[in-house]
């Protein structure tokens, strides 16, 4: 258990690497042919059980602190692939799976038993594969190869499998042309666009991602790519900084296409002093006002918002909460039955989490070994009458494994 006290914030700190760029950026160099270099590598458990599936489909993976060397190009050295409790590993790489002829199992732990995998099912159908799944859940089994073509996908409950397909689909031998139905998280697939265009793959789509055209008979070219800073995770330091005293963070992309850069808007929305540099951005305390945001493509904001919006005067409203469902948590429940358990008037009515701001009084916060729930109960516990105490803390390693080592090197010593 982790005790955080209240405490002012005063303090400048290195932004954590990406975990999903770093995802991406590792599935990319495994389907090149040759040598690629990662550098600035994200070590969180959920990069990791990446790197451990892109090393089952036969990746030579050397690394260090400092960088990643991945050989590419190799053949499935195994039939199993466990992405750990990686919800963005499952997502893309069950479609990855489907470019092999050989039958391959997927399957993970934690909260992805329980998610839900029909969206995986019918993409995979509808290129060509066949995937069988437990039930509508994990395990996984999938037999190729995937084919291409043209093929109706759903994105509202998320965008990962489309992520996936858009990794899979230029290996394929037909072209392929997506038509894109209620698309929730954009960001995230441009994020992939673009990413695969610094691997020498190219996409075509219309400004709102809903007909994507993808060629056949593409080749992934091998490169030297650095992981940008994770939006993410500062996500939750910059609030601090809004709430307690000031957060400076360099390492940031400052014209990312991450979603959760969407973080900026929000503060300034709340009245946060908001100052951007060219690779940095320092987020000071002010008289913080009642703020409404659409969080619907950016889910990973809610925990932090919601708590900038308890230290906000007046009702602020955050809509997108079911986006929430299926994360670690069911987290739109979490955050309302832990914040209230410190003291926050918070509750969900239909699509939105409306919070009146009080000054929180401090407890015990249950993480639901949920990393964002942990991060959130910390920064909450920074302007509360009394202490928090943070269960199943160790689950913050899932994306930003420095997080309490970070807050604390930000508070101001007394």
């Amino acid at each position: 258990m982790k005790s955080i006290k209240p405490s002012k914030i005063n303090g400048r700190i290195l932004a954590p690497p990406s975990k999903s760029m770093m995802q991406r950026a590792l599935i990319a160099a495994m389907l090149a042919e040759d040598e690629s270099v990662i550098t600035n590598p994200s070590f969180c458990s959920d990069s990791e059980a990446t790197i451990g599936v892109i090393g089952t489909l036969g990746a030579k993976v050397e690394y260090n602190e400092k960088k990643i060397t991945i050989q590419g190009g190799g053949m499935p050295l195994g039939d199993i692939l466990d992405c750990g409790e990686s919800g963005t590993c499952l997502r893309i790489i069950s479609i990855i799976a489907g470019l092999y002829d050989n039958e391959i199992t997927v399957t993970g732990h934690g909260s992805l038993k329980s998610r839900p995998m029909h969206m995986i099912e019918e993409v995979l159908f509808e290129a060509g594969v066949v995937c069988k799944t437990a039930d509508g859940k994990l395990p996984l089994t999938i037999k190729g190869p995937m084919i291409g073509g043209e093929m109706e996908v759903d994105g509202s409950e998320s965008s990962q499998h489309i992520s996936g397909l858009l990794m899979a689909l230029p290996l394929c031998t037909e072209d392929s042309k997506l038509n894109v139905k209620n698309l929730k998280s954009k960001p995230y697939v441009k994020m992939t666009i673009e990413l695969l265009r610094d691997f020498g793959v190219r996409i075509n789509a219309d400004n709102n991602l809903e007909k994507i055209e993808i060629k056949g008979k593409q080749r992934y070219k091998s490169r030297r790519y650095n992981i940008e800073g994770d939006w993410s995770g500062v996500s939750f330091l910059l609030v601090a900084g809004a709430i307690a005293g000031e957060a400076r963070i360099r390492g940031l992309n400052m014209k990312s296409s991450q979603a959760d850069i969407a973080i900026l808007k929000a503060l300034k929305k709340a009245g946060a002093i908001v100052r951007e540099n060219q690779d940095s951005a320092i987020v000071e305390k002010n008289e913080l006002i009642a703020f409404e945001f659409d969080a619907t493509d950016c889910p990973d904001l809610f925990p932090p918002l919601a708590v900038l919006a308890c230290n906000c005067k007046g009702k602020s409203i955050i809509t997108g909460t079911e986006r929430l469902k299926h994360k670690e948590s069911d987290r739109a429940a979490v955050l309302v039955e832990e914040l209230s358990a410190i003291g926050a008037n918070i509750k969900v009515e239909g699509n939105q989490m409306i919070i009146e701001g009080n000054k929180l009084k401090g407890g015990t916060i249950n993480s639901h070994n949920d990393h964002r729930i942990a991060m959130a109960g910390a920064i909450a516990a920074l302007t509360c009458k009394g202490q928090v105490e943070i269960t199943d803390e160790e689950c913050i390693s899932k994306s930003y494994p420095k997080f309490f080592d970070d807050l604390e090197n930000m508070k101001v010593r007394e």
